[in-house]
């Protein structure tokens, strides 16, 4: 089973300060729920896990991430990733596709396009429903690269203090958040919870 995600978000930063998030692959992958680095292997391939709860029980993918392209030029981010959880048989796949691009000094945007391919108890879900829990996670994920974004984008405002050494004077992101278990359970009552404010919203004649 295949999902396919375009999207568009506005960030709370300039193209610099978004471009300085999304260039850090490690500081990417803490903005997605539930995911981890566990080993940078060299420049463009890494190792990691996505926990993922599902009420008592825990499932973890662990997998692999290549960087097909970087380009600071364009402002675009290329990766693919794998991974599989031995304990119930499921697979998962993503190709991703990622640019910002300006809109002003103090703000920018996020292009994406995704295709996620599940397979085992994972495609379980149904492509209607993946959708759903896909766009869900999504929307943690734009939440947490945004707070990552506006920080960078204040440290760039500040003037660094002639005290001020190493990577805060360089107007490194803040750090990153732990990564909590993506609960499987929550997201499908947003996702049911938005079904329902669709279904009984008043209509516009």
């Amino acid at each position: 089973m295949k999902v396919q995600l375009d999207k568009i978000f506005d960030l709370p930063g300039s193209e610099a300060a978004a471009w300085a998030v999304l260039s850090d692959i490690e500081r990417v992958a803490s903005c997605m729920p539930g995911a981890r680095i566990t080993e940078r292997v060299d420049d463009t391939h890494y190792k990691g896990t996505v926990a993922v709860k599902f009420g008592p029980a825990n499932m973890s993918f662990r997998g692999e991430v290549e960087v097909r392209s970087l380009d600071a030029a364009s402002k675009s981010l290329r990766l693919v990733g794998k991974g599989t959880d031995s304990t119930s048989g499921s697979g998962a796949s993503m190709d991703l596709d990622a640019r910002i691009e300006p809109v002003d000094a103090a703000s920018s945007r996020l292009v994406g396009r995704s295709e996620v391919s599940m397979s085992g108890k994972a495609a379980a879900f149904g492509a209607r429903l993946a959708q759903g829990v896909a766009d869900q996670v999504l929307k943690q994920f734009v939440g947490n690269f945004a707070a990552q974004v506006q920080a960078a984008q204040a440290a760039q405002e500040v003037q660094p203090a002639p005290a001020m050494q190493g990577a805060q004077a360089a107007g490194t992101p803040a750090p990153a958040p732990a990564a909590a278990p993506l609960n499987a359970f929550a997201l499908a009552w947003a996702v049911f919870r938005d079904w329902l404010r669709s279904v009984f919203s008043p209509r516009k004649a």
